[in-house]
């Protein structure tokens, strides 16, 4: 997921010039796009659950993102002693979050599990088979637009 956020303007640029040049192209990096953040976040989810320190922290609050969805934001303490005071690393919201209210969730205490390596990140723990489902949705969707611009570019699919 480093590698979106360190090379996002060169993902863009190319795709903002292959609409003019292949359109069949931007099926393929978005596709790849989407299954390369699905692959990303299955194998982190199959890492955290392998390693990960079984710990608990408490909902202090849910913030929306651009769009109303709301993730909550976790404190805790780790075995060191650092506190941690973040979104979890991995978490996959609906639409319903956008309309409902958590404020009953708040101060709530949630089983977690975190990296030993990086704190920061960390995924609520009873929140992994939606997260599973969500994210291979998520590469089976991409894989989907990597076929279909494939075979737009072989010929296959006649489109426009």
């Amino acid at each position: 997921m480093e590698l979106v956020r360190k090379y996002w303007i060169v993902i863009m640029a190319t795709f903002g010039l292959c609409m003019f040049i292949k359109p069949a192209l931007c099926f393929l990096i978005l596709g790849a796009l989407i299954s390369y953040l699905g692959f990303a976040a299955v194998i982190f989810l199959k890492k955290i659950r392998r390693i990960g320190v079984d710990w608990t922290g408490n909902i202090i609050e849910y913030q929306s993102d651009r769009d109303g969805h709301k993730t909550p934001v976790i404190e805790f303490t780790t075995l060191t002693g650092d506190i941690i005071k973040e979104k979890p690393f991995v978490y996959a919201s609906t639409d319903l979050s956008k309309i409902r209210t958590y404020r009953k969730f708040i101060d709530q205490s949630v089983p977690i599990l975190y990296d030993p390596d990086d704190p920061k990140k960390f995924v609520l723990k009873n929140e992994e088979g939606f997260n599973y489902i969500i994210f291979i949705v998520f590469i089976l969707a991409g894989l989907f637009s990597v076929g279909v611009s494939i075979g737009w570019l072989l010929g296959y699919i006649k489109m426009g």
